[in-house]
């Protein structure tokens, strides 16, 4: 199945290539720089929204499911691309914004005009509490209540995200159907599949209790953790919405060109691994970025690793993730050294990875003043540093992707959207593909030596997680050993075998028993 064998790459349209000049990435740009990741070696690659939005929440807030955003072009610029990806050999995947919708599309703005509309229901209506605030102590992801009054008819609507992003109601089987609906438009174009935003957050529960508070939560903390969200997340109807996806998915798929199900699902190993009995391919496992990235020891990450796969039945498909469009840049969070490291970890691991653009290039966070800040997290929040003492925010792992030494880094032909990293004219994919110890040429090798049947099935199995040292088995014939530490390590091997890669990309040896592992240096052996 392809799904279990390819290398997703993930675009943030306004930000990987500007064909018009506007300074925002979009659709032909995409297709522009289709032969960059065939050659890149990734099999297929998913696309953040560009459907027609407001853009409060960067297209997140969908006005029309069934047309393109004009900042990224026309449905015949997609058809284009998704041909010519095709073409390649490059699956397409794209979002999917299932829970919410702009307060812009038409079926909110019918919801909204009066009580006895016929899509009042299609949305989350309640009555004020009984002090006239909201109906319960529900937060958004985005600070604040999760509802807001709507004083033409007196009752307040729910929103997980911003205001302008209003919850759509998903007991109600009209709505169900209608973003089936949009699901079918998509497949009948020809598209493999979806990643499907914020999955976990289908339904609510029924009689609207209050959450508990968090006992740990503590002033200055994200204001949404000041709860427990026993009632806002994994609900257990959620489940059969997500096989009710999947059947979607199956009326258009064959033997060899499944269409795909890729679910974004922020939750323990216990209840994520519930989404594959559900018949979502691949829920999303975010456990590297968010337990992993953030105590980056051996003994941690074989924990990780060990944990996942030990839930997992022979029916489930592994996946990891080192980092996304939400996420800080994982060259950031580890120095560049390490991030070496965490790609040879994310491709010889057993499961279908999921890579961010331009980390390929170790791009770090860009630099955003205060003036140039784009997000809406951020805006609510200005003045306070986030985790790891980074800007708050999500721009900095937002910035155009740098092509080359040219005005703008080849990016675009006028001021991006954000700006450029300040290293573009040293950091960019035209410099490293002329270097050949650089990141992107790191990622190719990997890419390459990932086609290994031992390294696409293969089983997994830890050798060491300690002293710094990581290292385990993949199928009978592969060694990966990693050095987390900036000191030389010497790791024994249970039999002798031949480096055929470093991340310093400059060593192919036999080696015997003892493995010597150079500081921030990870190996792959072949056995025997």
């Amino acid at each position: 199945m392809w799904w279990k064998e390819t290398v997703i790459y993930q675009i943030y349209p306004r930000s990987f290539q500007d064909s018009n000049g506007d300074g925002i990435g979009d659709l032909e740009g995409i297709r522009q720089r289709l032969p960059y990741l065939k050659d890149l070696g990734v099999g297929a690659i998913w696309l953040s929204p560009f459907y027609k939005s407001p853009m409060k929440d960067f297209g997140y807030d969908v006005a029309d499911y069934c047309d393109v955003d004009p900042i990224f072009g026309t449905l015949e610029d997609f058809d284009r691309l998704l041909r010519e990806a095709h073409a390649l050999g490059l699956k397409v995947l794209i979002d999917l914004v299932p829970n919410h919708t702009s307060d812009q599309h038409p079926w909110f703005l019918e919801s909204r005009s009066s009580r006895d509309n016929p899509k009042r229901d299609w949305y989350i209506w309640k009555d004020p509490g009984p002090d006239g605030g909201p109906p319960n102590n529900w937060q958004s992801f985005f600070g604040g209540p999760a509802w807001t009054l709507d004083e033409h008819t007196g009752q307040y609507y729910l929103h997980q995200f911003l205001p302008e992003q209003p919850d759509l109601n998903w007991r109600n089987p009209a709505v169900r159907e209608a973003i089936y609906e949009a699901m079918r438009f998509w497949l009948r174009r020809g598209v493999d599949g979806f990643r499907v935003d914020v999955l976990w957050l289908l339904a609510e529960d029924l009689l609207f209790r209050d959450e508990p508070g968090n006992p740990d939560w503590r002033p200055g903390m994200w204001d949404r953790g000041r709860h427990l969200h026993l009632f806002t997340e994994d609900q257990p109807e959620t489940y059969a919405y997500v096989r009710e996806m999947r059947y979607v998915l199956d009326e258009f798929s064959q033997p060899g060109q499944e269409r795909v199900m890729v679910g974004e699902i922020y939750l323990p190993y216990p209840q994520l691994v519930r989404y594959y009995q559900a018949g979502c391919h691949l829920p999303f496992n975010f456990h590297l970025i968010f337990r992993g990235l953030t105590d980056w020891r051996p003994e941690n990450i074989a924990r990780i690793v060990e944990e996942y796969e030990s839930l997992l039945t022979p029916w489930d498909w592994p996946n990891w993730v080192l980092g996304n469009h939400d996420q800080p840049r994982l060259a950031s969070r580890l120095g560049e050294a390490q991030a070496r490291v965490a790609a040879m970890l994310l491709f010889t691991l057993r499961g279908t990875p999921t890579w961010y653009y331009g980390d390929e290039l170790a791009l770090p966070n860009g630099e955003i003043p205060p003036n140039r800040i784009q997000d809406p997290a951020a805006l609510r929040q200005k003045g306070r540093l986030g985790e790891h003492g980074l800007p708050p925010g999500r721009d900095p792992e937002r910035t155009p992707m740098p092509w080359d030494t040219s005005p703008y880094a080849g990016f675009s032909t006028v001021e991006p959207w954000l700006p450029l990293n300040p290293d573009w004219p040293v950091r960019n994919a035209a410099a490293q593909e002329k270097d050949p110890k650089s990141m992107l040429h790191l990622v190719k090798h990997l890419l390459r030596l990932r086609q290994d049947p031992d390294l696409l099935h293969g089983r997994y199995r830890t050798h060491q997680a300690a002293n710094g040292l990581y290292a385990y088995f993949r199928g009978e014939g592969f060694l990966i050993a990693l050095n987390f530490t900036d000191r030389e390590k010497a790791l024994d091997l249970p039999q002798e075998g031949r480096v055929v890669l470093s991340t310093h990309l400059d060593r192919e040896e036999a080696v015997g028993n003892t493995l010597r592992l150079r500081p921030d240096e990870g190996v792959v052996v072949r056995l025997g």
